[in-house]
C-alpha cells in the first residue's frame, strides 16, 4: 500500500497528497528528488515500482525479505539500499515489537518499504518537512530523518527493558526464585534486540565517510551516530546483566533445593532413630512370639528370658562386627586399568598404532 508520495524541491514540497507513481517518476526528471513510502506491499505493487524506477532484482528481493541485521548494498546504477531494524515496546505484552525499513536511495529518488508495526514514519516525514535548509541538501537527507527516527525509537525500549530487568533482578537477589523461563525471554528479547542495534553502527559509519554525505548532514549525523553508540552500549550490558541474572536464579534454585534436601534428611534421620528404638522391642516381641515347642518347653523362668534375649540381640550385632573387620583387613581387588587405547603411547615405545 502506498502511504505517502511527494516530490521535493529547494526545500519545500511543491503538492498536497499523495500522487501516482507514473507521475512520481515523471517528476524525478524536473530536479529535487521524490519520497515515495510504502507499507507492506505485495508482489505485484512491487513489481510495478521496480519497472517504473528501473531498481534491481536482488534489491527488491532484499526488500520483500525480513532480514535480522541491518545492512546496506550498493548496486552498479547508483542506487544504495539500506535496511534498518526498528523496535517498539508493547506495555501490555510486555515484549518488544521490531519491524524492518528498507530504503532505497537515489539521487532523484527516495522509497521506503515498511514492514510491520513498529516502521512508521510519518513522524520523520513531517520533521523533514519542517527543516528545509535540510531538505535542500538532496535525497540524503531522508536518510537522516528516517536513522533520526529509528535511533529515537529504541530509547524507550532501552528504558523498558531495564525496568523488566529490575524487577527480575529485585526478585533473585532477595533470595526468592525468579521465572526462568520469563529471564530467557528477556535475553532472547535483548540479543535481538542488540542485532538491530549493533550493525546499524556499521551501516551509520559508512555514510560518515567523506563523499557519502552532504557535508550540512554530518553534524546531525554524528548525532544520531553518538546515540546509537549508547543505546549500543547499554543493550550490552543489559544482556550480560541478564546473563548475571540467570546464574543467579540457578543458584538460588539450588540453595532452595539443598534446604529441601537437609530437611527431607533430617527427617529420614529421625524416623531411622524412631525404627531403631523399636527394632529391638520388634525382635523380642517376634521372636517370643513363635509357638515353637522348644521355647514353650526350656523358657521356664526369667533367667532363660534374658539369656536368649541378651544373646538373640548380640549375636547378630557381633557376626555383623566380625564381617566389617574382615572386610576392612583385605579390601577388594583394585579395578583393571584399560589398555592403551588408539594413539596411545606405551611406558617403552611410541605410539600404538590403532587397529
Amino acid at each position: 500500500m502506498i502511504v505517502d508520495c511527494a516530490h521535493y524541491r529547494d526545500g519545500h514540497r511543491q503538492h498536497e497528497g499523495a500522487m501516482p507513481l507514473e507521475q512520481a517518476a515523471a517528476r524525478c526528471r524536473q530536479g529535487g528528488f521524490v519520497w515515495l513510502g510504502i507499507f507492506e506491499p505485495g508482489p505485484e505493487e512491487m513489481a510495478r515500482v521496480r519497472e517504473i524506477f528501473g531498481l534491481h532484482e536482488l534489491a527488491i528481493e532484499d526488500a520483500r525479505t525480513f532480514h535480522l541485521r541491518p545492512k546496506a548494498e550498493q548496486y552498479e546504477d547508483g542506487t544504495e539500499l539500506i535496511i534498518l531494524r526498528t523496535a517498539r515496546y508493547d506495555d501490555e505484552r510486555e515484549e518488544i515489537d521490531t519491524g524492518e525499513i528498507s530504503v532505497f536511495l537515489a539521487e532523484h529518488f527516495v522509497i521506503t518499504v515498511r514492514q510491520g508495526i513498529a516502521s512508521e514514519l510519518h513522524g520523520a516525514r513531517s520533521r523533514l518537512e519542517g527543516r528545509p535548509e535540510l531538505l535542500k541538501t538532496g535525497s540524503a537527507s531522508t536518510l537522516w530523518a528516517i536513522l533520526d527516527q529509528v535511533v529515537d525509537s529504541y530509547g524507550p525500549v532501552v528504558g523498558e527493558l531495564e525496568r523488566d530487568i529490575e524487577q527480575i533482578e529485585a526478585t533473585v537477589f532477595s533470595g526468592a526464585v525468579a521465572p526462568t523461563e520469563r529471564i530467557y525471554s528477556l535475553r532472547r528479547e535483548a540479543t535481538d534486540f542488540y542485532r538491530a542495534v549493533h550493525p546499524l553502527l556499521a551501516v551509520l559509519g559508512r555514510r560518515l565517510q567523506p563523499g557519502k554525505s552532504p557535508s550540512a548532514l554530518l553534524p546531525y549525523l554524528r548525532d544520531v551516530h553518538d546515540h546509537l553508540l549508547l543505546v549500543n552500549e547499554e543493550v550490552a550490558a543489559q544482556r550480560d546483566l541478564l546473563t548475571t541474572v540467570l546464574e543467579a536464579n540457578i543458584a538460588v534454585i539450588s540453595v532452595q533445593q539443598n534446604e529441601i534436601n537437609l530437611r527431607q534428611s533430617a527427617t529420614m534421620e529421625r524416623l531411622t532413630i524412631l525404627a531403631s528404638v523399636f527394632l529391638p522391642l520388634s525382635f523380642v516381641v517376634g521372636f517370643f512370639g513363635q509357638n515353637f515347642e522348644w521355647l514353650v518347653n526350656h523358657i521356664s523362668g526369667f533367667t532363660a528370658f534374658l539369656v536368649l534375649t541378651v544373646v538373640g540381640l548380640l549375636l547378630p550385632c557381633l557376626m555383623l562386627y566380625v564381617w566389617l573387620r574382615r572386610r576392612h583387613r583385605h579390601p577388594p581387588p583394585p579395578m583393571p586399568k584399560p589398555g592403551p587405547g588408539i594413539g596411545s603411547r606405551s611406558p617403552s615405545g611410541p605410539a600404538t598404532p590403532g587397529t
